[in-house]
């Protein structure tokens, strides 16, 4: 049994540059801190219409938009319970895109895998193949935007123009650690569901998960005779059409941050957010080709996590413990079996080009680059 370990308020402040959470801004923070009110109150409509509205215009969606208290894990278990009667096609690239396709099995639908070796990316002419080979009739293809454990960038926009050719078999994408930070038009390319957690690009506190939900996504689950209870598009839907608050009790507190975060990112834009993005991982990738390799496929980096190869062969635990302790600054070891073989740093949410030169710097003494 694991023992306890008490909790104190006597840690060091640290700088995080993981693929999430990220940092949260003061003020953000601060606005958790208000006087609780209940969640069938006017207060809470004003509350959540407001979130769900602002993320719309920030994410540029007609699309009715779902932010719920959960991880963002919830939608891989609503999606494939709302979408799917039986068949699913996935493309495997790493560990979170292996994870999606596993919840579908533990969920009863049939699926069929696209699998990929580590760092390499989905291409869209297999997705096609898979589609044509008129073997099986899918009801939905799920595909990870931004694959964390790997620094790979899965072209969705691609794959989603040529679902069009297909309207019966729903397109879902994962972008959990890259939405917010990673600009892509949703309803331009065909994607019937996409979501993200709070605590990743868009740099809040963990607990939210937000889902864009289309048109069509929705006419399915009415369709079907069983869907999820507490991610249902229409229980959701449905409720926030009649009385624009969320059907269960939410994290009020974290709603209360997001309306603040929101703010800061729609003054900021979403075109300037996704530049901000861009730079950050341009700089990145270049100095991780300098010291060390990339080790996504090329052509194929992620915009808010690059995965970097450690062809130097440093000690990467010792390297990042030396860091926090040094810097108190936070980037992340491989993931998994890539523990020592890769270590990965994240670019997303508040962070600037001058505070990911700080942690490369800090990287370069401890590791003596």
């Amino acid at each position: 049994m694991t023992e306890k370990r008490e909790y104190t308020d006597d840690y060091p402040e640290k700088t995080l540059y993981l693929p999430g959470p990220t940092e949260v801004r003061d003020d953000v923070i601060e606005a958790m801190a208000q006087p609780m009110f209940g969640h069938r109150m006017d207060r809470m409509t004003d509350l959540y219409t407001t979130i769900v509205e602002d993320t719309k215009e920030f994410l540029g969606t007609d699309n009715e938009t779902i932010v719920l208290t959960a991880s963002g894990t919830e939608f891989w278990e609503a999606t494939t319970l709302n979408l799917v009667d039986d068949n699913m096609l996935c493309a495997t690239s790493g560990s979170f895109s292996e994870r999606q396709a596993n919840v579908a099995e533990r969920l009863g639908k049939t699926v069929d895998r696209i699998e990929y070796d580590w760092g390499q990316a989905v291409k869209p002419a297999d997705i096609r193949d898979a589609l044509e080979d008129g073997e099986t009739d899918y009801d939905a293809v799920g595909v990870v935007m931004n694959e964390t454990s790997t620094g790979v960038r899965n072209p969705v926009e691609e794959i989603g123009d040529l679902l069009g050719d297909y309207p019966d078999t729903y397109f879902v994408v994962d972008a959990i650690s890259c939405l917010g930070g990673d600009f892509v038009d949703i309803e331009a390319h065909n994607i019937d569901c996409i979501f993200t957690s709070t605590q990743k690009a868009f740099a809040m506190p963990p607990g939210l998960a937000v889902c864009t939900v289309s048109d069509a996504a929705y006419e399915r689950e009415l369709e079907k005779e069983s869907a999820s209870w507490y991610g249902g598009f229409q229980r959701c839907l449905d409720y926030y059409d009649r009385k624009g608050q969320t059907h269960s009790t939410p994290a009020i507190p974290i709603m209360l941050a997001y309306r603040k975060q929101m703010k800061h990112m729609l003054e900021e834009g979403h075109d300037a957010r996704d530049q901000r993005h861009r730079e950050m991982a341009e700089y990145t990738r270049e100095w991780a080709r300098e010291h060390f390799g990339l080790f996504p496929e090329d052509g194929y980096e992620s915009q808010t996590v690059t995965c970097v190869e450690n062809t130097q062969d440093i000690d990467v635990a010792a390297t990042v413990e030396g860091v926090s302790e040094q810097y108190d600054m936070v980037f992340s070891s491989g993931y998994g079996d890539l523990s020592e073989e890769s270590f990965r740093i994240g670019h997303m949410g508040e962070h600037t080009v001058e505070s990911i030169t700080e942690l490369t710097d800090a990287i370069e003494d401890v590791a003596g680059l």
